[in-house]
């Protein structure tokens, strides 16, 4: 397991390195504003995580002027996560509601999207947190950088695309209810939490939603970045991964 660790460790240092210098390449003079969403960081990665790696690298060069927060509804684990470990580090962040993301786009308050991804298909496509598509989109048209930043082990080439990933349906409570002051938000259905819709309203509460790879700017990993995002690119960096691995 220290072994396990050590990897991860040394794995998110790379991926932050890759991500700073792309990061530094796409807005070249500093100063950025970047918005992320769920959490990245060393509570759910080994070292210091993915995406927010990159965006803690950023700040520790003085290159970082803002890091946004998604609150990240419904579970809320930007403002209960990602807001704690920006703080901890010291770090300039703001939280907002996943809805404020619009107008911050609108408003030219942010440089660049840094997100995390829970599987990569073999086509690029990025399947994350829900929430994240949004932001894609968003990002698209007001020409920002999106980048997902995610270990090599997150592309399965055996999901072919999009459309074969399986997204988990949630239980409609946590959008329902809020947990209590008391009330773990794991478990609220069985504890109770604080009602937030008439009694019985139905829900829709998907776990995950997936981006398309036109609309992701890059893939960074350890091994690499991956820029125009391409079946055949991500192949290449999979094989150059698995070389290296047993050599």
């Amino acid at each position: 397991s220290d072994l396990l660790h050590r990897q991860d460790a040394e794995a998110s240092a790379r991926m932050a390195a890759h991500g700073l210098a792309l990061l530094d390449e796409l807005l070249p003079g500093g100063g950025h504003r970047v918005l992320t969403h769920c959490n990245t960081g060393a509570l759910v990665s080994g070292g210091e995580g993915t995406a927010f790696a990159v965006a803690l690298a950023a700040h520790r060069a003085g290159r970082l002027r803002r890091l946004w927060v998604d609150e990240t509804r419904p579970l809320l684990q930007g403002a209960r996560l990602t807001a704690y470990e920006a703080a901890r580090n010291g770090m300039a962040y703001t939280l907002l509601t996943d809805s404020a993301a619009g107008s911050l786009f609108a408003a030219g308050e942010v440089d660049a999207v840094l997100v995390g991804a829970d599987r990569i298909t073999a086509d690029g496509s990025v399947a994350n947190k829900i929430g994240t598509y949004p932001l894609a989109v968003l990002a698209r048209y007001h020409h920002v950088p999106l980048v997902v930043v995610a270990p090599v082990t997150t592309v399965d080439p055996d999901t072919p695309d999009g459309a074969s990933v399986e997204v988990e349906q949630r239980g409609g409570h946590e959008v329902t209810e809020l947990s209590g002051p008391q009330v773990p938000v794991v478990g609220a259905e069985a504890v109770g939490g604080i009602p937030v819709a008439p009694l019985g309203t139905q829900a829709y509460n998907p776990a995950f939603d997936v981006t398309p790879p036109e609309l992701v700017t890059a893939i960074v990993t350890e091994e690499g970045v991956v820029s125009p995002v391409t079946a055949e690119a991500l192949a290449e960096l999979c094989a150059r991964s698995r070389q290296a691995t047993t050599s």
